[in-house]
């Protein structure tokens, strides 16, 4: 449990001109985790266009990244949709070995009850070799993971040891907060909202900006979660820019952006996704010169 207690980073594929996986650059995008003090990585999620990927190069992207990381930070691994039997499958003939955990959406289009989302869960939970962390977003999912449901999935099914929260609504956050088991983590699914559910008693994050400015948004979990407000509030003031222009046009197309200006990978996503408009990006360009980290 304490291994995913701070900051985990939601890994973006990058790509090269011609589409394919730039494995240089995913080096060096594990490298730059690595070094600026993340507790852990997340590949495979949304973040990483999981979507647009197809099986070899989902396999591509878990054995290189296991390979670049050389057991340096836990691993999870995104593995979620919206046909459970499809899961089912992936967790039982899929090559886990090397990851910690599997984090898994809640089932989106489909837009199933609240009693079906709890049996899709327990579910992947009776059948996962790995622990699992639920992730609740419905802006993307079109369903809420409502909390009562989480606290009787936390109670019914032990492999269960996490959510990552992404619904918008801290009420939500502090009702998670106030009534979860002792050991189940409660881990940010929004950048902006980190700190503030850090400090409410929650257990960390699962960032995307925290691959572009690893170190400080690290830093500030951190000392959020030994409880110095003033000094992490002081480093969130300074990223709250960062976070409101990377998703300004798009997520992953923007935090490529920011890794394009970083010099760590290019920024092309697949469609339908598309880079951020020229205005964007110089204006990303000037955040990252300006920063100081």
């Amino acid at each position: 449990m304490e291994q995913f207690k701070g900051t985990g980073v939601a890994l973006i594929t990058p790509f090269t001109s011609n589409g394919e996986i730039d494995l240089n650059a995913l080096q060096r995008l594990v490298d730059y985790q690595v070094d600026n003090g993340v507790d852990y990585l997340v590949v495979l999620g949304t973040t990483g266009e999981t979507a647009t990927l197809d099986s070899d190069e989902k396999e591509l992207v878990k054995s290189k990244v296991i390979e670049f990381n050389k057991g340096r930070l836990p691993l999870v691994i995104g593995i979620g949709g919206n046909n459970t039997l499809a899961i089912i499958k992936e967790l039982k003939e899929g090559n886990l070995n090397g990851f910690s955990a599997v984090l898994s959406v809640s089932p989106y289009y489909n837009k199933p009850s609240q009693e079906g989302i709890y049996q899709h869960y327990k579910m992947i939970a009776e059948q996962s070799p790995l622990p699992v962390i639920l992730y609740n977003v419905p802006p993307r999912t079109g369903s809420n993971v409502l909390p009562e449901t989480v606290f009787r999935l936390a109670k019914d099914c032990k492999s269960i040891i996490g959510i990552k929260e992404a619904a918008g609504d801290f009420e939500q956050v502090l009702e998670l907060l106030k009534n979860k088991p002792d050991d189940f983590l409660v881990i940010s699914g929004e950048d902006k909202l980190a700190l503030p559910l850090v400090l409410a008693g929650g257990s960390g994050v699962i960032s995307v900006i925290g691959q572009g400015l690893p170190k400080a948004f690290s830093e500030m979990i951190r000392l959020g979660l030994k409880g110095d407000c003033q000094k992490a509030f002081s480093i969130f003031y300074g990223l709250t820019e960062s976070i409101d222009l990377i998703f300004s046009e798009g997520n992953p197309s923007g935090i490529k952006s920011m890794l394009k200006s970083l010099k760590i990978s290019e920024s092309f996503v697949r469609l339908p996704l598309v880079d951020v408009s020229t205005d964007l990006q110089q204006k990303i360009n000037t955040f990252v010169t300006d920063y100081k980290n």
